[in-house]
């Protein structure tokens, strides 16, 4: 059998040179970030399990853990607390993203140093409050004015952030014109020709597509650096002024290359036909998410397709190192992410092949699959560390330096 090191390079291996020592380096950080970056590692070896408790097919971001929750505008301008990454999105049995989920809870809490027994009574809590919410048959949402303890807290804060607060940090203000901060170590310059063809390709997409913001143009790019998963991906910060007199002057974009998801190999269940990998993720989304983030929407460039989302300033997510001594507070918290998870699915059942919300219903009343997802989620998160500690022996001597190339990145 492979050792980690060799699993993850093979996995990563046509992602682009130039970034990809950044995610290699930066899954050294802790063991959370090393879970984070290693998706396929963790449905590979679930997939191997022969004693998967049976549970109905459903819709699954795929890549569900303790910080795939955050806040986020909507496109009807209200901040939401939900499941916000969907690029692993995919059609596969429902109990599959709790597994990953639990196993989360473990790998977090030990990263940051709260103990087992918490991180176990947290771990039955979200069983608990999971399953009651299938069990209940109704999906549930979290805004501001539904919202209770810290998260209400947290969106009510960010909910006061303005479109300034993230220009001022992102952007620069050079001879009367904006542009993007390169300073910022998230931002790369782009060479000048393949800056030219992304600002057409933009300015394409703003005067055709539906979903693009009206009435805006390009004014600068960058190639922009996010997350951990998808570092070594395609992705871009695009800087927008508006031709109008009123609304935002200015708006900032994502846009992400979109790539199969990582469990496509591992899932036995039949997909649907998308035209293509983003489509897939933008409907997934907007079939779990109860509102989806403002100017979701997709685009070609260069052969390759993309996902396309305003950088807002009311994107966040809840640090978990400043409730680690509040236990309500982390208890009310694993709670909204248990509802949450539970209402993803029953709000996208029965669409494209997920059966229905009656099946989730009975699978939330059944009592024999949750203490077999403690056991293997508590069991896998050791195994899980000796990965961590493999890999960082391994990172040491240099394994996974990969060469250097030019790239389109200046």
């Amino acid at each position: 059998m492979e050792n980690i090191t060799d699993r993850i390079l093979t996995y990563n291996e046509n992602r682009l040179p130039d970034i990809i020592n950044l995610k290699y380096n930066g899954m050294t950080e802790t063991l959370f970030r090393f879970y984070r970056g290693t998706n396929h590692i963790f449905y590979e070896d679930l997939a191997k399990e022969s004693s998967i408790p049976s549970s109905p097919t459903s819709w699954i971001c795929g890549d569900l853990h303790i910080e795939n929750f955050g806040s986020f505008k909507s496109d009807n301008r209200m901040v939401y607390f939900d499941l916000n990454d969907f690029d692993e999105g995919i059609l596969a049995p429902a109990i599959w993203e709790i597994y990953r989920m639990v196993t989360s809870i473990f790998v977090a809490f030990d990263s940051i140093g709260i103990e087992t027994k918490k991180a176990m009574h947290m771990a039955e809590l979200f069983l608990s409050k999971y399953s009651k919410t299938l069990e209940n048959g109704k999906a549930d949402y979290i805004e501001p004015n539904t919202a209770e303890g810290i998260v209400k807290d947290f969106l009510y804060a960010v909910s006061k952030r303005k479109q300034r607060d993230i220009l001022a940090k992102r952007t620069i203000e050079n001879k009367n014109k904006l542009e993007i901060l390169l300073e910022d170590p998230r931002h790369i310059e782009l060479k000048k020709k393949d800056k030219q063809e992304l600002t057409h390709q933009i300015t394409e997409w703003l005067k055709h597509d539906g979903n693009s913001p009206y009435n805006y143009k390009v004014i600068d790019a960058v190639f922009r650096l996010a997350g951990t998963g998808s570092l070594g991906l395609n992705r871009y910060a695009i800087l927008l002024k508006s031709l109008n007199e009123t609304g935002e002057k200015y708006l900032l974009l994502d846009m992400k290359q979109a790539i199969p998801s990582s469990l496509s190999p591992f899932v036995t269940v039949h997909q649907p036909e998308w035209e293509t990998e983003a489509l897939r993720i933008v409907a997934i989304q907007s079939m779990m998410q109860n509102r989806s983030p403002a100017l979701l929407s997709t685009v070609q460039y260069k052969g390759s397709e993309y996902m396309v989302e305003e950088i807002q300033p009311t994107k966040d997510k809840i640090n978990f190192k400043f409730v680690k001594k509040d236990y309500r507070a982390m208890c009310r918290v694993i709670a909204d992410m248990a509802i949450l998870t539970a209402s993803s699915q029953l709000r996208s059942s029965g669409r494209l092949g997920s059966e229905n919300a009656d099946n989730l219903i009975a699978f939330g009343l059944r009592k024999d699959w949750q203490p077999e997802v403690l056991e293997y989620s508590r069991k896998y998160s050791y195994t899980f560390r000796e990965y961590y500690n493999s890999y960082l022996k391994e990172h040491k001597k240099g394994m996974l330096k990969v060469a250097q190339h030019k790239s389109a990145i200046a």
